[in-house]
């Protein structure tokens, strides 16, 4: 290994900073480079890439345990979390930025991984392509490492990871079918499992393709192999389960149900996608919609064409290679195949998740089209030039008019004069030496890599928007010192909401437990329990929000702290401190993380769409109470601006009049003393809403919330005495929006105090370490411990040193059983699957490594 790095040092370095080099320019042409203010963070980025990549510096910090976290969604299973986000050997170099820095940790995580992808195909090519000069193969690993789909999902950063790992693979298939020897083939594949599943699969399956390939092309030579590579991706992927089986046990529990195949083409695809596709600079969207991102340069695919034109290459070697393709294509078309590329997933966006598998067959079999350039004549050259130019022409001009609208002149035009540079160069390629002549192909395939990423990232920037550093960097200092606080002042669990957030998982961030989580790893009963409560968290639960639900669930769950920028307007809050912009207000209602609850409390009934139901019958039977916490007033219109108001029986609806301005509405409600107020915005068709917002504007505070991800209960405020009071509404969206007709919801803060003064008399404190909470607590009976840490099976509990049952509470909650008397209460959570998954790997490097001795041995004789 040393003497290969410094025998090849200069093109091996050559390989890691040409596609570091364009990409850290790309980004800087779109004013994003380290401490610019846009930031690289667009779309996931900035919700979940960055706050999961803070929370991992604090798990290397020793402050977090990376089997569990508290953080978020009453607890969560860290470990899964980690597989789906953090994997990848580059994850730790986080530890050395600081949380505030973390757009600048994913800048240059990000370029590190371009740079990766161009060695790990540079050390392909070295191998696959001995008569090419290194500079031609630095074309190759140019045009392979900033491929479109890398760069057009590029701030998805745990995808980039993959596409490091698949030249590696299929270099170990090289090296097996070769020399026998299935060590690199082994560790890359262990590499790829262990960093993403999700791409393992689509790698996995793509790899057992490309081999049968070997198998068809050489049969005599591989036949050997086909023992070994079999026994290789089952050992590799067996040695994964101490990551991979606790992931899956998480995602049968909490995953989505697989798509049902209700049609046979995929949604918005045409014949010439791909043609269009393979146009310098085109982007359309990674939303809904989108077509496969295959782009792989222009010198690819005339050198795709120059392969099957080589008749030095076998012709079943070419049909299995075009068998491959050809599915490839398919899947791109057919919806079966496109899922089951997926994993029968539907993505949520970002579609044709496997298209990188097209782009590196394409410019992988481009290096053997490329190695004879010299041989192939004149004619052959200009006509192969001039065929693409013609499909390109076919494309552009036999397009529909109201078809890819995204295909621009400039596109057309600078592709057009790429291809005839390209024809021009390979034309008088003999009036060049053979080093000018690499060079300069070398330079146009940079110039044409370059010009093409440009516009992805553009486009990404027009898409998503990259965001403003300050909008992450900004709120840090006083939301970080407000956190540490909350710490100082509490020994006890407690949780902590933002009411005026960065993004809604903050608590990943600044490493406090909330409630609000935005994740495709998550625990979905516990979910779906939130949001019968008015936590809202609909459908497959990708999203769980807190604002807008009542003061009974903030208690409940143990809601001590609220952040915000403005008055906190909630019975029995009071602030405690403020830093810059931000106030802490505490809530002096907050209950422990665990109740002492009657046996009973499992008979409790909560309607599954009546969450005010469900909240006070939960209240009452924890309490043992039989309050009325709950009742509706209605409003009388003030005003309204911008609107026309459509009132069909219980349903409202408001139209807007001019689309550049929002619609407001004014109305008055009398409220009752010793009354928290809220006015409700309960959606009719949440399909119409978009990304609608509204915003209630008080006499003291105006909360901005989008209608369809978070509650219905927007807070008015805290009422003393008798009110005649006005607000108004603000709606900012889709131009037709229908509510239930609004109403104010009335609390009755008196009963509502009640039953917090009985349920304090039955609080259980807890004390939270890693992946363990505990407690002491006194019995006066047998009871139930009613806890609102989410139920997983990975949580084991003892009480006074015993092994004793948790029962899960409506699915979602934990509780156990206790008898009369004082206890010790310790819960431990490890990941189900984690320790069967260790044996298990643990057991495969063993079995591999005596099958690796009993192959040497066979070699040597």
């Amino acid at each position: 290994m040393k003497q290969y790095i410094k025998q090849h040092k200069t093109y091996l370095l050559a390989s890691f900073f040409i596609p570091v080099a364009i990409m850290a320019l790309v980004y800087l042409l779109n004013g994003i480079y380290p401490g610019s203010d846009r930031s690289i963070l667009a779309s996931d980025a900035f919700a979940q890439f960055s706050n999961f990549h803070a929370s991992f510096q604090q798990v290397l910090l020793g402050k977090q345990s990376i089997f569990y976290t508290f953080n978020a969604a009453l607890g969560l299973n860290y470990l899964s979390l980690a597989a789906y986000y953090l994997g990848g050997i580059f994850t730790p170099l986080v530890l050395f930025f600081p949380n505030q820095l973390m757009p600048d940790a994913l800048y240059f995580l990000t370029l590190v991984k371009f740079g990766m992808m161009g060695l790990s195909f540079g050390v392909l090519a070295k191998s696959t392509y001995p008569k090419l000069t290194d500079t031609l193969r630095l074309a190759l690993v140019t045009c392979y490492s900033l491929l479109s789909f890398a760069v057009a999902q590029s701030e998805l950063i745990m995808w980039l990871d993959a596409f490091i790992y698949l030249p590696l693979v299929i270099l170990g298939i090289q090296r097996l079918i070769a020399k026998q020897k299935v060590g690199l083939l082994f560790i890359s594949y262990f590499l790829l499992f262990c960093t993403s599943f999700y791409f393992g699969f689509m790698i996995g399956v793509f790899s057992v393709m490309f081999f049968f390939v070997q198998l068809v092309a050489n049969f005599r030579q591989t036949k050997a192999s086909i023992i070994p590579f079999f026994m290789t991706g089952i050992c590799s992927g067996c040695a994964s389960m101490f990551i991979l089986l606790p992931t899956l046990i998480d995602l049968k529990t909490n995953g989505e149900s697989l798509t049902k195949i209700s049609q046979w083409k995929t949604e918005d695809t045409a014949t010439l996608d791909l043609l269009v596709k393979n146009f310098i600079g085109v982007y359309d969207t990674t939303k809904y919609g989108s077509i496969p991102f295959i782009f792989v340069g222009l010198l690819s695919l005339i050198c795709l064409t120059l392969y099957y034109l080589n008749k030095r290459f076998l012709l079943k070697e070419k049909i299995a290679y075009t068998v491959l393709i050809a599915i490839l294509i398919a899947s791109f078309y057919l919806e079966p195949l496109n899922l089951f590329w997926q994993g029968m997933h539907a993505p949520n966006m970002f579609l044709f998740r496997f298209a990188f598998l097209f782009s590196f067959i394409v410019v992988y079999l481009a290096g053997f089209g490329l190695t004879d350039i010299y041989h192939y004549s004149r004619i052959t050259l200009s006509y192969t030039c001039l065929f693409w130019l013609l499909l390109f022409a076919i494309a552009y001009f036999g397009k529909a008019e109201k078809e890819y609208l995204f295909l621009t002149p400039s596109s057309a035009w600078i592709t057009a004069i790429v291809l005839t540079i390209y024809m021009i160069l390979f034309i008088y390629r003999n009036h060049f030496s053979k080093k000018i002549f690499s060079l300069v192909l070398l330079v146009i395939a940079f110039g044409e890599m370059s010009i093409n990423s440009y516009y992805l990232i553009l486009g990404i920037r027009n898409d998503w928007v990259y965001a403003s550093r300050s909008l992450y960097t900004d709120p840090y200092p006083a939301i970080s010192a407000l956190v540490g606080y909350t710490k100082q002042h509490n020994q006890d669990f407690y949780r902590l909401e933002n009411l005026d957030p960065v993004s809604v998982n903050d608590a990943f961030h600044y490493n406090y437990a909330g409630i609000g989580l935005f994740s495709s790893m998550r625990n979905r009963h516990a979910s779906s329990y939130l949001n019968q409560l008015g936590f809202r968290s609909r459908g497959t639960n990708l999203n769980l929000r807190y604002p807008n639900n009542t003061l009974l669930m903030d208690s409940l769950f143990d809601i001590k702290y609220n952040l915000s920028t403005q008055p906190v307007e909630k019975y029995g809050f009071s602030q405690k401190q403020k830093v810059g912009d931000y106030q802490l207000y505490e809530n002096h209602n907050a209950l422990e993380l665990g109740l002492l609850a009657p046996k009973d409390i499992y008979k409790v009934q909560q309607p599954q769409f009546d969450n005010l139901a469900s909240q006070k019958n939960l209240f009452n039977a924890l309490s043992r109470q039989n309050q009325e916490y709950f009742k509706f007033t209605i409003v009388s219109l003030v005003q309204q601006t911008n609107t026309k108001i459509d009132e069909n029986g219980n349903i409202t609806t408001y139209i807007q009049q001019n689309p550049d301005q929002e619609q407001k509405i004014t109305y008055q409600v009398f409220i009752p003393a010793n009354t928290q107020a809220y006015v409700s915005l309960f959606p009719f068709d949440f399909s119409q809403l978009d990304a609608s917002s509204a915003t209630v504007t008080t006499a003291h505070s105006s909360y901005e919330s989008q209608i369809d991800i978070n509650g219905q209960y927007y807070n008015l405020g805290y009422f003393n005495q008798d009110t005649t009071f006005q607000f108004t509404i603000s709606l900012n969206g889709n131009q037709k929006l229908s509510f239930l007709t609004p109403k104010v919801l009335l609390l009755d803060t008196n009963a509502y105090q009640q039953a917090i003064n009985v349920l304090r008399q039955n609080e259980v404190a807890f004390q939270v370490n890693k992946n363990q909470a505990t407690a002491t607590f006194e019995a006066k009976e047998d009871q139930v411990l009613f806890t609102t840490l989410a139920y997983d099976k990975g949580w084991q509990a003892k009480i006074d040193g015993k092994k004793v049952p948790i029962k899960a509470f409506k699915n979602a909650l934990i509780t156990i059983p206790v008898k009369k008397g004082k206890h010790t209460l310790t819960l431990t959570y490890y990941p189900p699957g984690l320790f069967l998954g260790t044996g298990i790997s643990m057991t495969a490097i063993v079995l591999f490594s005596i099958y690796c001795h009993y192959q040497r041995k066979k070699l040597l004789r």
